[in-house]
């Protein structure tokens, strides 16, 4: 069901006002590396071990109050790394546990683009938030990324014309982020919506102890108190084979936010803008509850793998797009002694030998 169908069933305009609204594997959303092989910033920022409860940038204490002891680091799960571990153990141990870098690719930097111009867009006064705003501020989130040097090299001696040969020039590449802001504007009316929540942080412990975190892009509140959580994909609309995959990370979003507020989200939808499209789910709380034991499993089978260290590699096609090859047995490499030291001091349990440094 497309994006405005789906938003008529839900309560037409007055719904939409209230309700209304990070490529390459089609089937995690936006594609192999930008889903499955490319954590982005937010995860990167959830990747550091934070305690329970604690925002990833706690608030600052009150003035004159007394220093707080730093508290304990502690592992945490999200959405990405949850799939990374799905797709390949090795992949999670790599990004975990050993933080080892990734190059930046054009699509991961064009989607956290348009994801901030978006995410600015609802800054502006309803009236104004049309095609003309919007591709205007493409231009000022462009300056704050390529402060980024990583970014800026994207464009330096033509490597991006041999990452992306249609990106044969900066202009060409904002181009290309600017008709996906346009094509926003055909699933949604902008103008008639009042996000509760943009780029919002949404985390709970549960009862066993397992801490999940995740960055939402949108969280749309009804009068009524009904949720709506939106996530912005600058790929394609996966085959229908694939929608599962697309929507595990819409379920761990509703299942925090049903653990947090008690209530279990009216619509999940995705927004694809590399083609158009929408695909929007309503879960249950019985599928919530699944979803939950699924989640402990994935947790559970990552601490056995911390504990013993043995994260072995999963070959699939996603490999292709992959940094860590040279350190993978699949491709004939050796990976690293694994981190125990550090993967200690980050709050794991593990089995190893930790050694002592004079």
């Amino acid at each position: 069901m497309t994006a405005m169908a789906q938003d008529s069933a839900l309560g037409d305009g007055a719904q939409d006002s209230a309700l209304g609204d990070g490529a390459q594997d089609s089937a995690l959303g936006d594609g192999a590396q930008d889903s499955a092989l490319g954590g982005g910033a937010q995860d990167s920022a959830l990747g550091d071990m934070v305690q329970a409860g604690q925002p990833a940038d706690a608030a600052a204490s009150a003035p004159g109050a007394p220093a707080e002891q730093p508290t304990p680091r502690r592992p945490s799960l999200s959405p990405s790394r949850a799939a990374d571990f799905k797709t390949c153990p090795l992949l999670y141990r790599f990004r975990t546990i050993d933080r080892l870098p990734e190059r930046k690719s054009l699509a991961a930097v064009r989607g956290t683009l348009v994801h901030a111009v978006l995410e600015k867009l609802y800054d502006l006064p309803a009236r104004e938030r049309t095609v003309r705003s919007a591709q205007e501020l493409v231009a000022p989130a462009w300056e704050e990324l390529r402060a980024d040097p990583e970014v800026a090299e994207l464009f330096a001696e033509g490597r991006a014309a041999d990452e992306e040969p249609a990106a044969r020039s900066l202009e060409g590449w904002l181009a290309s982020a600017g008709r996906l802001v346009e094509t926003y504007f055909s699933l949604e009316d902008p103008s008639r919506i009042e996000p509760q929540g943009r780029e919002e942080l949404v985390e709970v412990t549960l009862p066993d102890g397992l801490l999940l975190r995740g960055y939402v892009d949108r969280l749309d509140v009804a009068p009524n108190g009904a949720l709506r959580v939106v996530d912005y994909k600058t790929g394609s609309m996966p085959r229908e084979a694939f929608e599962g995959k697309a929507l595990f990370q819409m379920k761990f979003y509703a299942l925090v936010l049903w653990r947090t507020r008690g209530v279990v989200a009216s619509q999940l939808k995705l927004l694809y803008l590399g083609n158009g499209d929408a695909l929007t789910y309503a879960p249950d709380e019985g599928e919530l509850v699944r979803f939950e034991r699924t989640l402990r499993a994935i947790w559970a089978a990552i601490e056995r793998a911390v504990a013993t260290g043995d994260f072995r590699p999963n070959r699939t096609r996603l490999c292709d797009w992959c940094d860590h090859q040279a350190l993978c047995p699949s491709f004939g490499g050796t990976p690293p002694p694994f981190p125990a030291e550090a993967a200690a001091a980050a709050g794991w349990h593990t089995q190893l030998p930790i050694v002592e440094h004079d």
